[in-house]
């Protein structure tokens, strides 16, 4: 046998060169870069003296928004202001006082009714809120726009999608119709005698035109359709929702309820409101009288694009009033007196909710 040789340990490199065969590096400390001449930052890196950017409060600049269209309105119409004021001054209060308590449950007319277009429980108090606030905004825009969008944003907050709450906007809108034509048409078949209509008619040489004018734009907006598909597509899926709803509230008696008898409710007690007024002011009317004068002006004026109608909405008025038998002078100082209680003095108390649902994220 032959002897096993120790093993030899392997050669240690020489000092300055590693295992792979290079050669260490020592660390040199290089010299210093010269920096940018300017004032010196803080450790975030923002300049010490510079101020940081803020956003603009959109919400905040919302909320002044009704209350500069409400002193808009109050200057355009300081007159019919001022002289409204000056009517109610020789009225008698209970009346008044009466008219105040009509108005106020027209609102939770509105809140009846607009929780009966849907399906979903709305919260109460917010939607009473809404409903005073939308009072408001109908009266800054254009008929119908401003508490329309109210009332859209509202539900779309509580969660209801924005198709159904469109499609509940609209079953609101068409009930509310509904019911106004029926009082109205309920009220002449009862007292026929109690409205001289040929003075809300209009002449015989413009009802044609008029005739002519609304069949040439339903027949437009028909070729409109027909001719631009994917407005056509949008309009019959909007349809299609809108029946659905209308189904689906339907098949609930509370709903049903709730929509149809707040949609009888709301004319009747803004009717009521002018009747009251009428009896504190003394016009020679009788209540059935003034109450479809009421009905018939407000259905007169019900196409014309004004904020909440005003302007139309008292002429109308007025000679609704002078052809149920009232005294032109009498008639004016009413719906004076019942344009202040029902829009102006609202007005402002209805701007501030809305700012403040506004801020408060409700709408």
């Amino acid at each position: 046998m032959t002897a096993r040789k120790p093993l030899s340990t392997p050669p240690q490199p020489p000092v300055g060169v590693g295992r792979g065969g290079f050669r260490s590096v020592t660390a040199v400390q290089l010299p210093e870069l010269p920096t940018r001449s300017g004032p010196p930052r803080s450790p975030e890196g923002r300049l010490p003296g510079r101020v940081p950017v803020r956003r603009v409060p959109v919400r905040r600049v919302l909320c002044l928004v009704p209350l500069a269209l409400v002193a808009v309105v109050a200057v355009r119409h300081r007159s019919v202001l001022a002289e409204g004021f000056g009517q109610l001054q020789r009225a008698e209060w209970p009346w008044l006082l009466a008219a105040v308590g009509a108005t106020c449950l027209t609102w939770v007319a509105a809140a009846v009714t607009r929780q009966g277009a849907v399906v979903e429980r709305l919260p109460r108090r917010r939607l009473l809120a809404t409903q005073f606030a939308a009072g408001a905004a109908n009266h800054l825009l254009p008929t119908g726009l401003g508490a329309s969008a109210v009332n859209l944003r509202f539900m779309t907050v509580c969660g209801v999608p924005l198709a159904r709450s469109s499609a509940a906007l609209a079953l609101y809108l068409l009930a509310e119709c509904v019911a106004r034509l029926a009082l109205l048409a309920a009220l002449l078949l009862a007292f026929p005698g109690a409205l001289r209509l040929g003075a809300l008619l209009p002449e015989a040489a413009a009802g044609p035109l008029l005739a002519a004018a609304v069949g040439a734009a339903v027949v437009v907006a028909g070729l409109v359709l027909l001719a631009v598909r994917r407005l056509r597509t949008a309009v019959l899926a909007f349809l299609r929702t809108t029946l659905g709803e209308a189904r689906s509230v339907h098949a609930r008696p509370s709903r049903a309820l709730a929509l149809w008898g707040g949609s009888f409710a709301f004319p009747a007690l803004q009717a009521t409101g002018l009747v009251l007024v009428g009896q504190a002011l003394g016009l020679p009317v009788s209540p059935a009288g003034m109450a479809v004068a009421y009905l018939a002006a407000t259905v007169a004026v019900a196409l014309v694009p004004t904020p909440g109608g005003l302007g139309s909405v008292e002429a109308a008025l007025v000679v609704a009033l002078v052809a149920a038998g009232g005294p032109a002078a009498v008639a004016t100082a009413v719906v004076l007196a019942f344009r202040v209680i029902t829009v102006w003095l609202p007005l402002l108390p209805g701007a501030l909710t809305l700012g403040a649902l506004v801020r408060w994220k409700v709408i």
